[in-house]
């Protein structure tokens, strides 16, 4: 047993659970999660192990907490055996309360899914699809070892709004050899699909990568950030056009749409993940499983829940983590909820520094509330080193 046992006892009455399936048919090369491709064979083990930590949570839990939002994440979800995720299902159900307004999300990647399953998903519970597009340049995806095509995203969002109603996509802004025509046609495709939600990432390159090497040595020419800049804006005005309104720097969605899971995170309220590298956030501390697969099965099959890792924020990073989210939020941050906790001297410092990047029109203000403006956008780490107290 674990001397460590109960140090998720803070987060028994968690209104909000991620779900970690790691598994994939490939690894995408700029994929920096805890992902793994050609170790299918473990994935009965897996979901065994991550209904008995999903049931260890229970024997330290007195009363049901009741859930809002799920989200079972990855990886890539859609390759969860049909009826293990119709026992995961079970397993929530028993050792959780379902609110009746629940959101129950799971990641899709086209090219993974059977049409079969969306009944199956639809009896386990899940409501909310999101779908990994990121772009409908074939070849460009494929020089990222990621093997879908548009046919598979066409046919998947008309099968997937035959069954769900709310159908979120990705897609990715910035990946090398996808042309502004390349990123104007899938725009202009995606506002004519059936969908109510839309993430819009920026491409960040991870080290430890393929995407990383390959850049590092020369080998794969990244578009511009400028012009990357600009594509964002013109989307946020064809998104616009469309009916999504923008909530957050990445997140769009027709009216009653956004992200419940999503703003939980933005507004640093306590989630627990369940699976391996699963986080976890009480509103002090992150914890984090072992990344490690086959360890992972090892502390789950000894009754070992024990975090791999655990940081406890202090005043800084916990204010710093409040100033950076809320600025990516369209109803932006109170800057009376930033300073009403400091002192007099960091008031006046934080006060200097804000002053000077309104000017230079990095940020504005608006009913007492702090937003990132468009040329903000772009250099938004450096506004925060800038802001820290």
């Amino acid at each position: 047993m674990c001397a460590n046992i109960f140090q998720y006892d803070s987060l028994i009455n968690t209104e909000y659970l991620y779900i970690h399936w790691p598994f994939c048919p490939y690894k995408c090369s700029f994929c920096p999660f805890v992902a793994f491709a050609g170790v299918d064979h473990f994935m009965a083990e897996y979901h065994k192990a991550l209904c008995q930590e999903i049931e260890f949570f229970r024997q330290h839990n007195n009363t049901k907490s009741t859930i809002k939002t799920i989200f079972i994440g990855g990886g890539t979800p859609s390759t969860y055996p049909d009826q293990l995720l119709l026992d995961m299902s079970a397993t929530l159900r028993d050792v959780f309360n379902l609110d009746s307004n629940l959101e129950f999300s799971i990641e899709v990647n086209p090219g993974t899914v059977r049409v079969e399953q969306f009944p199956i998903w639809k009896a386990a519970g899940v409501n909310r699809l999101s779908i990994g597009v990121q772009s409908l340049n074939d070849k460009a995806l494929h020089k990222l070892n990621r093997h879908q095509s548009a046919q598979d995203v066409y046919f998947l969002l008309e099968q997937a709004s035959k069954h769900f109603d709310n159908i979120s996509v990705d897609i990715m802004l910035g990946l090398p050899n996808v042309s502004k025509e390349d990123w104007c046609d899938l725009i202009h495709k995606l506002v004519k699909w059936p969908i109510k939600h839309v993430s819009m990432y920026f491409l960040t390159i991870h080290e430890n990568t393929m995407l990383y090497r390959g850049v590092v040595e020369g080998k794969v020419q990244l578009p511009l950030d400028d012009l990357v800049v600009d594509q964002y804006y013109w989307t946020v005005g064809q998104l616009k056009a469309a009916g999504f309104d923008q909530y957050e720097v990445s997140s769009f969605a027709k009216p009653g749409f956004a992200s419940k899971h999503n703003q939980a995170y933005w507004e640093r309220v306590p989630y627990r993940g369940f699976g391996v590298g699963a986080c976890s956030f009480d509103g002090n501390r992150r914890y984090q499983n072992d990344k490690n697969l086959l360890k992972y099965l090892k502390t789950v099959s000894q009754d070992c829940f024990a975090a791999n890792f655990i940081e406890k924020l202090d005043f800084k990073q916990a204010w710093l983590e409040q100033l950076m989210l809320g600025m990516r939020r369209s109803k932006g941050v109170l800057i009376s909820d930033l300073t009403d906790c400091l002192t007099t001297l960091q008031v006046e410092k934080f006060s200097e520094q804000l002053n000077l990047l309104v000017q230079a029109q990095f940020l504005e203000i608006k009913n007492g509330c702090l937003h990132l403006t468009p040329k903000g956008l772009s250099v938004e780490n450096e506004i925060v080193v800038q802001l820290s107290i």
